[in-house]
């Protein structure tokens, strides 16, 4: 099989073919070793620096990018947005072209507004890489890609699959990433279930089956995909309490019943427990929530060694 076109940046996964999908999981299998071995340093980014953009809060995805950039060998700058000039009223543009000067390669972007990493994309100099580290509710590429690895790693046949997404949809940006990567992947069947206030009006239209009722959705499913609610994006009203969604959406040991008997469980975190999931789930035997986290740096390993031309 040909390698695929060469990636310019990583902003979304809704315009990646299968072939490309499968190569950047392909090129993160052969780094998962050296991401997880006590000595696992690479020199593919040596003399390299890549510039963690955060402009919302992060815990996994901002260490574990930190985490990849380093077992790469490459120089990592956290950009203390609090402390920078943004916060004197300097442009985003005019950040990131004074840090060009500064010869830094690769940007890894979070932002509260959708489209600020395509915007970025469109105005880097030649060279610099721009990585969409999540914008908004629209996508967020990496997670999508370590959440298909994990899959992928469980359960080789895609096309065989029943894969059920629960929870704040219409908020979430990995669902979206997910939906995109999972059609291109060509799963078998592919769920969505919520409450009607928290499904996207599209959701029809990216080819989902949708549910409104868990024990519907879950039933006879092979991989569920958990998803916080997004109070931080969301309207009043949208619920009517954590505990009433809990009662209806969440996911406990006598519906994880439902789904088959070797059916894995996913969330990209942060867990809320006791609100979309139980600890007894959380912490069970079906629950691959931290292989998910520690996949995420072998993934984010082969998206910027891919996208800087060293794999």
């Amino acid at each position: 099989m040909a390698k695929p076109p060469p990636l310019r940046h990583l902003i979304t996964l809704a315009d990646l073919s299968a072939e490309q999908i499968i190569d950047l999981l392909d090129t993160a299998e052969s780094l998962r070793a050296t991401a997880l071995r006590p000595v696992n340093k690479l020199p593919l980014l040596r003399g390299r620096t890549v510039v963690n953009l955060f402009f919302e809060p992060s815990t996994r995805t901002r260490t574990s990018f930190e985490l990849a950039a380093k077992r790469l060998s490459a120089d990592v700058i956290n950009f203390d947005v609090a402390h920078s000039s943004t916060s004197k009223g300097e442009t985003l543009l005019d950040t990131l072209r004074n840090l060009e000067a500064m010869r830094c390669d690769l940007f890894v972007v979070r932002h509260q507004q959708n489209g600020t990493p395509a915007y970025l994309a469109e105005h880097a100099a030649p060279g610099v890489v721009i990585v969409n580290a999540g914008d908004g509710n629209h996508a967020h590429p990496t997670q999508g890609l370590l959440d298909m690895f994990t899959i992928r790693r469980h359960k080789a046949d895609f096309s065989q699959l029943t894969i059920t997404i629960v929870g704040d949809i219409l908020h979430s940006r990995v669902a979206r990433s997910d939906i995109h990567a999972l059609r291109a992947l060509g799963v078998g069947e592919l769920r969505i279930a919520g409450p009607a206030s928290l499904l996207p009006e599209d959701a029809a239209e990216l080819g989902c089956r949708i549910y409104h009722r868990i024990e519907d959705a879950l039933a006879n499913s092979d991989v569920i995909i958990m998803l916080r609610l997004q109070k931080e994006r969301m309207q009043h009203g949208l619920i009517a309490s954590d505990q009433d969604y809990a009662r209806c959406w969440g996911l406990d040991r006598q519906r994880l019943q439902l789904a088959r008997a070797d059916a894995i469980v996913m969330h990209p975190g942060p867990i809320n427990r006791g609100v979309e999931i139980s600890d007894e789930v959380a912490d069970g035997a079906q629950s691959v929530i931290l292989q998910q986290v520690s996949n995420g740096i072998a993934v984010r390993m082969a998206v910027m060694a891919k996208l800087l031309g060293q794999v």
